[in-house]
């Protein structure tokens, strides 16, 4: 970031600065004045999305007063500063940005008013003070306020955008009000849903029972033998927590990105047929439903499952239980995962410039010496990626584990347990996930380390009309065979899943029937009220697509331009900020869905039984995906582009619209697949934050299981999948494909 002293006539040479009067921050103190003049201070116990206060007695019922009403009609005389905050400002219209008290004026009005428009919230709660010390000091208050609502978010995003245009004004990022904006958006955001929630539960592992801060506590939990223990090594019993989890999570981050580069080097660089199916194949697994991959094992490799009950009668092999354990979950999450691999590299193999492959040629390397020494590095961020998500996924995964797990205990269960079980150590929990982060901080920073301060820019804005070179031999049939195991095992797994809603009972009576489907959407006219959705998963099924519908794009959005930021911009705290982004992707949902119902079920912001927080929690818990692949995507662009677009004189936001966004086409078709199936699909943090109102059909799917109705279970779970499916289509055909400038590679590859 640039020096915020930069004198008037550095500035006026800054890209993004206007020596005038600044439009946008007109804009953004009338909205703040609009929020505090007419819009309701407290959210409404009907909901966010309800407008039922416009007829109910606004504006002069406390719960509907805009903020002036709520200081001077209802004495909330608390609120007064915000109004000072707000008046401050409203010289700084008559000045131009070149003048000293203009930038000053903006962040020292911006930064006071958010400032307290988030600490009186936390301040003044539902039963009065929200800490015990204030009580102590003022004593005891009858005074009380809810959570935030349309005014007061709409003045609190007014304040940060004032902050941050004042900021840009002295020359910080180079006076480019979007990037600055952006930057204190996203901090904004990353604060609130990610490291807020998960510091309230992560605290915890201070603490003992009685709340009281205990370090000696804090050292014995996390020195335990049950997470550290080494006991595998010279006996028969288990090593600890820990290293069965890093072990496994180093497996399947290895293994799922050398499957996600086998299958996109096969859709990409090679002509192999049916290009489609294999796409398909390799997706299918990050579509289904939780418990659905364990039960399909089970059910082909379990004890008395088909392919045991083969081997019994063909070859006399007696049955065993070999796949409950670390095999088990090492193929579950391997099936589970790549796809995500796949995502994330699909585009990173595309975007390496077929120009550099055809110089080493011309310059007599081999194709085995164009692969090693050109296209693998120039793949390494793709890589790198790849296997940071699929570690960490691993990682937080509990689903998997507690089906097919056995005695093979890791942390993510031990999470789940240790909240969800009968004791309920909230404590260990935190000290467990402490210990997830420390692997997770480690992975990261090794992936740093290996990708260095090099460049990947293979996307340069140049003409590059060439042709890939040929996969080697070794190569191509290296990736036919890698990828022909998982693929056939996709089909057999899906192939069970399909067949399982068909049938009576899974696994025992294979009668045909349809009683699932229309036990679940059966559908009917009536004469009187038209259309009746009559089906007992209709509710879970509509709310689900609604919710995921509109976080998919949120968090596809706020996961380039996050990745943008990362990329493309320096500033203090860079690193620390790319960090937590990831926290919520690092933690396992149990986690995350008790810190969500612990921060947001009191003010200021409350949100706990709406659907408001399943679209946040699904969008924070979604983000690193989106954040990943545009990062690996947005290495192979040269900044050059930046450059010269800004240099006609376009300001950041056109430039990241017409030359970044266009050329992340496959980051973006990765972030929107992404964050709708697992949206869709999501039921660790689900379960505690689903409601009547707002089930979803995770909860309802587990449920089902729980009450040993598989067949109602796989029908409701192949129903998602097919509408999953088109909607991956949709997406594609939405998006489009990146245009390049590059011909169709017409050679065959071996």
């Amino acid at each position: 970031m640039n020096s915020p002293n930069q004198s008037p006539e550095i500035q006026k040479d800054t890209p993004g600065y206007l020596n005038k009067k600044d439009f946008s921050f007109k804009l953004w103190l009338i909205l703040a004045w609009v929020g505090f003049l007419l819009l309701p201070w407290y959210s409404a116990y009907d909901g966010f999305w309800s407008f039922i206060w416009i007829t109910d007695g606004y504006p002069a019922f406390d719960e509907y007063s805009p903020g002036i009403l709520q200081i001077f009609l209802h004495r909330r005389w608390w609120l007064l500063p915000i109004l000072i905050a707000l008046i401050i400002p409203i010289p700084a219209l008559k000045w131009k940005r070149n003048d000293p008290r203009y930038s000053f004026t903006l962040m020292y009005a911006g930064a006071i008013g958010f400032t307290f428009v988030i600490s009186q919230g936390f301040i003044l709660g539902l039963h009065g003070w929200g800490w015990d010390f204030l009580s102590n000091i003022f004593g005891p208050t009858n005074q009380t306020q809810i959570g935030m609502g349309y005014g007061a978010l709409l003045v609190c995003g007014g304040f940060l955008f004032i902050f941050t245009q004042g900021l840009a004004s002295r020359g910080a990022i180079k006076g480019d009000i979007f990037v600055c904006g952006s930057i204190g958006l996203s901090v904004v955001l990353i604060a609130i849903f990610v490291f807020f929630p998960v510091g309230r539960i992560l605290i915890s592992a201070l603490q003992d029972d009685q709340g009281n801060y205990i370090l000696s506590l804090f050292i014995e939990k996390i020195t335990s033998k049950s997470i550290w223990g080494l006991d595998c090594l010279t006996s028969d019993l288990n090593c600890g927590v820990a290293w069965n989890s890093l072990w496994m999570a180093v497996l399947v981050g290895i293994i799922t990105t050398i499957l996600g580069l086998a299958f996109a080097l096969l859709v990409t660089r090679t002509n192999i047929q049916a290009k489609g199916l294999v796409r398909t194949a390799s997706l299918l697994p990050i579509i289904t439903p939780p418990f659905v991959i364990g039960l399909a094992l089970i059910l082909l490799f379990g004890r008395a499952g088909a392919v045991n009950v083969f081997l019994e009668w063909a070859f006399g092999i007696p049955p065993s239980r070999w796949l409950y354990g670390l095999t088990g979950i090492l193929i579950a999450q391997i099936l589970a995962y790549t796809p995500i691999a796949f995502l994330v590299l699909i585009g990173v193999v595309e975007g390496v410039s077929p120009s550099m492959e055809e110089a080493s040629q011309t310059l007599r390397a081999s194709r085995w010496q164009s692969f090693w020494t050109i296209t693998f590095p120039l793949m390494r961020p793709g890589l790198a990626n790849a296997f940071l998500l699929g570690f960490i996924e691993s990682l937080a995964d509990f689903g998997n584990p507690l089906v097919l797990g056995g005695q093979y205990e890791v942390l993510s269960t031990q999470i789940f347990f240790s909240i969800a079980g009968a004791q309920g150590d909230q404590g260990m929990a935190a000290v467990l996930s402490i210990v997830l982060l420390l692997f997770t901080l480690s992975a990261f920073y090794a992936q740093r380390r290996w990708l260095g301060k090099k460049s990947y820019a293979t996307v340069t804005g140049k003409g590059d009309s060439g042709v890939h070179v040929k996969l080697p031999k070794r190569v191509a049939w290296g990736a036919y065979i890698t990828a022909f195991p998982f693929f056939t095992m996709s089909l057999i797994v899906y192939g069970m899943i399909l067949f399982g809603g068909f049938v009576e009972t899974w696994g025992y009576k294979h009668n045909f029937t349809l009683k699932h489907y229309i036990e679940e959407f059966s559908i009917y006219w009536s004469d009187e009220y038209g259309l009746m959705w009559e089906g007992a998963a209709w509710n879970s099924f509509w709310t689900t697509l609604q919710i995921s519908a509109i976080s998919a794009p949120l968090t596809a959005g706020l996961g380039l331009l996050t990745a943008y930021i990362l990329v493309r911009q320096r500033f203090w705290g860079k690193n620390i900020f790319e960090f937590v982004t990831m926290l919520s992707f690092a933690i396992p949902g149990t986690v995350i869905g008790v810190g969500y119902i612990l921060a947001f079920n009191v003010p200021p912001i409350e949100i706990t039984g709406t659907g408001v927080i399943l679209i946040v929690c699904f969008m924070f818990r979604n983000l690193p995906t989106g954040i990943r692949a545009g990062i690996a995507s947005m290495s192979q662009l040269d900044p050059s582009l930046d450059e010269a677009s800004l240099t006609l004189g376009a300001k950041s936001f056109t430039t990241l619209r017409k030359i970044l966004l266009p050329l992340l086409r496959p980051a973006l078709v990765a972030a929107l697949v992404f964050s709708f199936v697992r949206a869709m699909t999501a039921i660790s943090a689900v379960i505690f934050l689903v409601s009547a109102d707002y089930d979803m059909a995770t909860s309802y799917i587990l449920g089902r299981v729980e009450f040993g109705d598989y067949g109602l279970a796989i029908a409701y779970s192949s129903v998602l999948i097919i509408v999953m499916l088109a909607a991956i289509g949709i997406i594609q055909v939405a998006v489009g494909k990146r245009q390049l400038g590059r011909r169709d590679s017409e050679a065959l590859t071996i």
